[in-house]
């Protein structure tokens, strides 16, 4: 069973021509509203993957919130989420006719979250960690986790300073180029991938895993270095996609895959979402990461 604990947004979502400079307004059609938030994206990733999966997280007592939970349960994942007294995190995302986006989120029920409301342990054999609750709720889930002997797979999403008592107990530490950036600190080169990796490594996690967009993923396992290459798609819209990686990764990590080919699972699964426009909607089932995977390798 895989338990993924964090936040869930309502997604506000507008396309545009262009992302919007500072200051600059930028005219779009108008928006649609879709269930999202990474830790809920993950969860439902994870789930259409085929691979049992427990969702904790904090909502409000609101409309969003049964938007939310409508959309983890049609996804088969299992809500063991809070109701709290506070708003229902929102998300405000902005998305060019390039596929890039620009994301600011209003965290509202996700900050309440405390490290006192455990998720439940019992029967997980990974738990998912990423950074949209408060990092003193993450650090004390991560340690809960590794005292049971639980992996800990943590995607250091937004990117922020981490503990070195938090990435001890991390197996997976999951990046993008510019959390890798933030988190391989003064006098790295960021051309430098392997050396970022090493970097990174030597503050604790057993692995440290980079997403390269397009270019595919990267990986830093003990010395071993696995390179993942992307598949050629049209870019439509990218939301949701280090997401969709990150779920599919837990999930074929968490069924006993090793880690390179997990990577290719979840490198295909991130390819097709970003085929697709928004977070959740865009996730791929099973059967369509099992097609890609075939294609990948005719």
């Amino acid at each position: 069973m895989i338990l993924i604990a964090g936040s869930a947004n309502l997604d506000f979502i507008t396309r545009v021509p262009h992302l919007p400079r500072p200051g600059e307004t930028v005219l779009g059609p108008g928006f649609r509203t879709a269930a999202g938030g990474k830790g809920a994206n993950q969860a439902v990733a994870c789930a259409r993957s085929g691979v049992p999966t427990r969702f904790f997280g904090a909502m409000g007592d609101d409309p969003y919130a049964g938007v939310l939970r409508g959309s983890l349960r049609e996804s088969g994942v299992q809500d063991l989420s809070l109701t709290l007294p506070l708003p229902t995190g929102a998300a405000f995302i902005t998305v060019a006719e390039s596929g890039e986006n620009v994301i600011a989120v209003a965290s509202g029920a996700n900050a309440g979250l405390t490290p006192e409301q455990r998720p439940p342990l019992e029967g997980a054999t990974v738990l998912v960690l990423q950074l949209e609750i408060p990092l003193e709720t993450v650090q004390a889930y991560a340690r809960a986790a590794r005292e049971r002997d639980i992996r800990v797979i943590l995607n250091a999403a937004p990117a922020t300073a981490l503990s070195a008592a938090l990435l001890a107990d991390v197996d997976v530490l999951v990046v993008n180029e510019g959390e890798l950036d933030t988190l391989s600190g003064p006098g790295s080169q960021p051309g430098d991938l392997e050396g970022q990796l090493r970097r990174v490594q030597a503050q604790g996690p057993r692995t440290v895993l980079v997403t390269l967009g397009g270019e595919g993923s990267a990986a830093l396992s003990g010395e071993d270095l696995i390179r993942v290459p992307a598949p050629a798609v049209t870019v439509l819209d990218s939301t949701g996609a280090g997401d969709t990686y990150v779920g599919v990764l837990a999930g074929a990590l968490g069924g006993g895959e090793p880690l390179e080919r997990a990577m290719r699972r979840a490198t295909v699964a991130a390819s097709l979402a970003c085929t697709r426009e928004g977070a959740q909607p865009s996730m791929p089932s099973r059967d369509e990461i099992e097609r890609g995977l075939t294609g990948e390798r005719a």
